[in-house]
Parts: structure tokens; sequence; C-alpha cells
């Protein structure tokens, strides 16, 4: 057998081991059921504009073929419409509860791009709050396919060579709480641990690196030179104390929408950050 026609079948194997990683990730299925009380739907509708709308848009309704963004084209990827119209209508609470805390989907297909956000850091109160909101949503836009995330065969030799990651690992029967909402350091980095910053900012939050999923964003260091108010103006206008427009890719529009608390506790985070 020549080299040339060992070629196809060393193809077959890495897309057979890239189909085995892209259905290997299962999660148990928790048994919950949500109260719904106001103060949850509240609390919900924050998490929802200030984060989930980044990739499923302001009205959660769901955004089109993602896959684009990535620098070679891996499949379709398509964040999920949250309202009624879409599946969820017919999920239960711990159905949305294991997606969002370890991307499995109702069905037990991964979901690949949620995997890869930090979404499963979100606290269990705050996971009982987002669902109790995104069942009070009214049904608009269209529906997702499904499955949501399909890789074509460049993404399954990805997998398969271990060239694309396999996200967050499963956080089986995990219990997570979060520090009370104050303008505090500590609820600041419980924020953070959800909130995606760390993809394109770097893990220490010094500069992103080449290589990294997101876009390389600058050091958090810059913000020890703004003034707390400096920081809210800048989430919520785009435009930083020196004039610059941060531009479309960081997702300061969601992040706006947190309250003076929320944005205060991140700015003494990142303005206490370690040297």
């Amino acid at each position: 057998m020549t080299g040339a026609s060992l070629i196809p079948l060393l193809v077959c194997a890495v897309a057979s081991v890239g189909l085995y990683r892209a259905h290997a990730r299962m999660a148990p299925l928790p048994i919950l059921k949500v109260d719904g009380t106001p103060e949850q739907i509240r609390r919900g509708q924050m998490i929802a504009d200030s984060f989930c709308a980044g990739c499923h848009t302001p009205t959660l309704a769901g955004a089109g073929d993602i896959g684009g963004h990535f620098p070679i084209y891996l499949g379709s990827f398509f964040p999920a419409n949250l309202t009624p119209q879409g599946a969820l209508s017919h999920w239960s609470d711990g159905q949305i509860f294991r997606a969002i805390r370890n991307a499995v989907g109702a069905n037990g297909n991964w979901l690949a791009i949620m995997s890869l956000t930090n979404a499963s850091n979100l606290s269990d109160d705050d996971l009982h709050a987002l669902i109790a909101y995104i069942r009070r949503l009214p049904a608009t836009g269209a529906a997702t396919p499904e499955p949501p995330d399909q890789f074509n065969l460049v993404g399954l030799l990805m997998l398969g060579s271990y060239q694309f990651p396999t996200g967050h690992p499963v956080k089986a029967d995990a219990v997570i709480t979060a520090p009370a909402p104050a303008p505090t350091a500590q609820y600041g980095e419980y924020i953070l641990s959800y909130q995606d910053c760390r993809l394109c900012h770097g893990q220490d939050l010094k500069g992103g690196v080449a290589g990294q999923l997101g876009p390389i964003g600058p050091g958090m260091s810059i913000i020890a030179n703004w003034s707390r108010e400096d920081f809210i103006a800048t989430m919520r206008t785009g435009k930083d104390p020196s004039g610059h427009e941060i531009g479309e890719k960081m997702p300061w529009k969601p992040v706006g929408k947190m309250g003076d608390v929320e944005l205060t506790a991140i700015y003494e985070c990142l303005t206490h950050l370690p040297n």
C-alpha cells in the first residue's frame, strides 16, 4: 500500500476520533423545579441582558450561524433561541440547568460553543433565576436547528487531532454559591468568573495571547488609572476616558446593562489584580 493510498484511511481514522469526541460529553440530569419568584425573574433578567445577550442577542431569540467567526470554518454553530419559539419550551428546568452548567442538550448532545464559555461558573441560585426569567419570555424569532452545533469534516478532523478543545470539564453534582451582591472585589471576581472576559483578555486578565479562541484583548491593568465613574461610563458608552472607541468585538453593550453595584464590583476587582 502506497503512502498516497494511506491518506484516505488516515483521514477516516482521525475523523472517526473526532466524531467520537463530539458525542462523548455526558452529564447527570438534575431533578429541578424553579419557583419563578419575582425576585428570581428580576435577577435572571439582569444576567440574561448582561451575559447571555452577547451570543443569543438582546431578545434571546438566538442568532444565525456563527461558524464563520472562527479562523477556519469548522461547521455550523447556532446560539439557540431561548424563547418559547425554540426548543427550550419543551425542556424541563433540569435540562435547561444541565445545558447551562455542563453544555449538554436535552437529547444528550454536546453544546460545543456553550462548553467554551464560562457559563458553568454561574451559581446555582443564579442559574435558577435565569431559568425563571427564560420561562417568562415571549415567543419570538425562528426555531434553532437541532442539533445547534454541527461539525463539518474539517471540524471533525480538528477534534480528532486534538486541535479543537472539548470545553470546560463537566461539573457533575457540583454546588456553586456566590457572594451576596455588593460593590466589592470579591463579588466582582464572581462576576468575572462567569463573564467571558478571560477568553480575550487572558486567564490572568493581563492581556490575550496568540492562539487563543477569542480576539486578543489588552491587559486590564490599564483600568487602575481610571476612576470608577470612568469605568462605568466606558462600559455604557463604548468609549474609554481617552475617547477611544472600544469596538463591537468587546461586548460592552450587554456588560453595560449591569447595575452600578455589579460594575463597581468588577472595577474593584480589576483595580486590585496581583502584579
